[in-house]
């Protein structure tokens, strides 16, 4: 099954640098409000008019600072 944040382009997979909340609740195995608040304390949070996207660099920059 295909990861819902790769995406095929001419045969190479890439990975999306933004994705929505509900794609990264899912990808990161945590819920919807927890991953909203750990993305807006991490500064990850970019909104265009109605339309919120949380850059996943700043967003796994900030996770692995929990890392013990």
């Amino acid at each position: 099954m295909a990861d819902s944040n790769m995406g095929i382009v001419k045969g190479k997979e890439i990975k999306k640098k933004f994705i929505r909340y509900k794609e990264g609740a899912d990808l990161y195995s945590m819920s919807q409000s927890k991953f909203e608040q750990m993305a807006k304390d991490a500064g990850a949070i970019y909104k265009l008019n109605k339309l919120v996207l949380v850059n996943r660099e700043v967003f796994d920059d900030y996770l692995e600072s929990f890392r013990i």
